[in-house]
């Protein structure tokens, strides 16, 4: 069995590799707190954050997306 790390992926049934481990954002509040969280979290590694616009916090995640110097296309 393969240890499973922060840059472990699995491949969808389109062919698109998707990492295995991500962050949730579901109870994070938009501001400081969810811009705190996702720069914490791409610069420790990750490469999948779980977002929608029912959270209410995507604006949050894009400016920490932006400020945290992390191309986009490498983003999940």
């Amino acid at each position: 069995m393969e240890k499973l790390t922060i840059n472990s992926k699995i491949i969808l049934n389109n062919g698109i590799e998707m990492p295995i481990i991500g962050l949730g954002t579901y109870k994070s509040k938009d501001g400081e707190e969810v811009v705190s969280e996702v720069k914490w979290a791409l610069e420790s590694g990750y490469r999948l954050i779980d977002t929608a616009k029912i959270y209410g916090n995507e604006e949050g995640v894009g400016q920490a997306i932006q400020e945290s110097g992390t191309p986009r296309e490498k983003i999940f």
